[in-house]
């Protein structure tokens, strides 16, 4: 586990861990030179092309409200301390600290991936959720393009379609996204997490403001598309007395649900999330830890389906309570209206794609 010198302006990780399936380990050691206590520099963000083979994945996870997903990125440039995805890089040899969120991973080619996958007679029509492991509208998504690629293929295909993201990104794609809604064939989650732009700052350093992500939700109501706020995650003393508040902003800014997910801190996202606790709110660090231990028997994560999201015991009861009573004070349902799966016009697969086909039965 290799320290920083301190937080990195614009970045959310305060610790570098090594990969869990690399073979060596590094350990931080004063040799004696001068300037090994200086500042590094700047860390620019490196973008590395994937050509993907296959790009739907199929979940049973009981406790998500989807079957199928898509992501059009690896690592996520938002570098939100709390992610629950970082462990996701050990997969490419790669930190789940710095380089999730510097190190990353565009799927080129992801639409024509995603246009043989649904031309495939055996594709099964169940809404595809856009973006769940890391934020398709992430900053990098304005030079790669891969979510709006995505989305022609989807509104051509009529195919239905959530998003959850956090960012104001989305707007541009309003074009494609307003039809769709007419069609009632999409809708958009957007997180909110705190209303304070300080402590979001250093909590998601890359997202959106908060008071800009409530002008997504005005903008995306206005323009016919359903939306739902997210308060996820729910980060106890730090973010839970936010709970009401948020809900309000995000009626008063046209969701029309709502819904919360317990901070969630798997594997090396449990140490990540510690030390930057330490860093950045080392008053209150003992006692986040201590109402998260509460909530999972004692440990800070409990990945167990239908408790992973929630938590149990006392202070996740109180959690659950307020929330519906805020919910419903609000007037917010608890899940949007549910997606057309009946419209879908599979696309024309092309030739090349036909005859491996058929030469895949001899």
């Amino acid at each position: 586990m290799t320290p920083l010198h301190g937080p990195l302006r614009g970045r959310g990780a305060t610790l570098d861990p090594d990969a869990r399936f690399e073979p060596t380990r590094r350990e931080p050691f004063d040799d004696g030179w001068e300037g090994d206590g200086e500042a590094p520099p700047p860390l620019r963000t490196e973008v590395t092309v994937e050509h993907p083979r296959r790009v739907l994945a199929w979940n049973q996870s009981p406790d998500v409200p989807f079957e199928l997903s898509l992501n059009p990125y690896r690592g996520c440039e938002h570098g939100c301390s709390y992610c629950f995805a970082r462990p996701a890089h050990a997969y490419v040899g790669l930190s789940p600290g710095l380089d999730f969120e510097s190190r990353l991973f565009a799927k080129v080619g992801a639409a024509e991936c995603l246009q043989r996958e649904l031309a495939r007679p055996s594709h099964r029509v169940t809404p595809l959720a856009l973006g769940i492991n890391t934020d398709a509208y992430q900053p990098v998504e304005r030079e790669w393009r891969i979510t709006r690629e995505l989305l022609e293929v989807l509104a051509e295909t009529r195919h239905p379609v959530s998003i959850v993201t956090k960012s104001a990104l989305v707007e541009r794609d309003l074009d494609l996204l307003a039809p769709m809604a007419e069609r009632g064939l999409v809708q958009v989650a957007v997180s909110l997490t705190t209303l304070d732009r300080s402590l979001s700052r250093h909590l998601e350093p890359r997202a959106a403001a908060p008071q800009r992500r409530l002008e997504t939700i005005e903008r995306l109501t206005a323009a016919g598309v359903p939306v739902s706020v997210l308060v996820a995650p729910l980060i106890p003393v730090l973010t839970d007395g936010e709970l009401e508040t948020l809900l309000e902003a995000g009626a008063a800014a046209g969701a029309v649900a709502a819904g919360y997910v317990l901070l969630r801190l798997p594997r090396e996202v449990a140490p990540l999330f510690e030390d930057w606790l330490r860093h950045h709110h080392p008053l209150k660090a003992d006692h986040i830890l201590q109402r998260l231990r509460e909530a999972h028997g004692g440990k800070l994560y409990d990945s167990t389906f239908g408790h992973r999201m929630r938590g149990a015991g006392a202070y996740a009861e109180l959690l659950r309570q307020r929330f519906r009573l805020a919910r419903r004070r609000e007037g917010l349902a608890g899940r949007l209206v549910e997606l057309d799966c009946g419209q879908f016009q599979p696309p024309a697969r092309p030739l090349k794609d036909r005859v491996e086909g058929q030469m895949d039965l001899f």
